[in-house]
């Protein structure tokens, strides 16, 4: 009995030596002629071996496969993803702060009071809108107590921002100053106020309208920081501190 090999895929082209090509369903080799089923004629025909150009037609086949393959494990893992993006955002509460994760369960951030210091002693921001002409042309926007009690282990910590309102929104560094922590260097001309935060080079993936999650593009070295988010010039910075403490 003749070994028959069959080759299953849709259109194929069958090579001929001379050239040409037979446009076909499928093919079997069967000993010394091929059959075929011709997408053409709609029907099975047969033609000799030694007419049919069977490694440029197997080699075609294959890098087909190969292509159809890697299309296939691309939507694939493009839908996974899909499906962990929508999972993420039915996790995170609408209420407008910052989450993080740990493990399957959903942590706040607690949000920081912050406070300006002048010359004249420190006004708690919430008070401060809109700005009274400042007495002094420095400030800065504090943070009470010289560590957060946000303390994480992972210098790449992912965090969740559901935003209040179309902000601007990072990662800032805080720089301990004894008993506080400087959030940002305010200065005045006249009565504008420019806000000089130390932000950090972060990544930002949009998740649903407001919805954002963020994480350092780098290892953030050990110490302290916050997501924060403000208006430029109108110190109005929501503060969310946490500190990086490396095992």
């Amino acid at each position: 009995m003749a070994l028959a090999f069959t080759a299953w895929a849709a259109n194929v082209k069958l090579y001929l030596k001379d050239g040409g090509y037979q446009l076909v369903r499928e093919y079997q080799v069967q000993s010394d002629r091929v059959r075929f089923y011709s997408v053409e004629r709609s029907e099975w025909e047969e033609m000799p071996l030694d007419l049919v150009d069977l490694k440029r037609t197997g080699a075609e086949s294959a890098s087909r496969q190969a292509a159809e393959e890697k299309e296939a494990k691309l939507v694939f893992e493009e839908n996974q993803a899909s499906r962990q993006v929508q999972d993420e955002v039915s996790r995170i509460p609408r209420a407008p702060g910052v989450y993080w994760i740990k493990g399957t369960e959903v942590k706040p951030l607690k949000q920081a009071e912050s406070k300006v210091h002048t010359e004249t002693g420190r006004s708690i921001l919430r008070h401060l809108s809109p700005m009274p002409t400042p007495v002094t042309k420095t400030a800065t926007l504090e943070v009470d107590g010289a560590h957060s009690a946000n303390v994480f282990a992972n210098p790449a910590q992912e965090f969740y921002i559901q935003l209040s309102d179309t902000e601007p929104f990072g990662i800032a560094r805080l720089t301990p100053k004894g008993t506080v922590r400087v959030a940002e260097n305010i200065s005045y001309m006249a009565n504008e106020a420019t806000e000089e935060p130390e932000i950090v080079a972060t990544l930002q993936l949009e998740l649903a309208d407001g919805l954002y999650k963020i994480w350092a593009k780098e290892p953030l070295p050990a110490g302290e920081y916050a997501v924060v988010q403000y208006t430029e010039g109108k110190i109005n910075m929501q503060i969310w501190d946490f500190a990086v403490k490396r095992k």
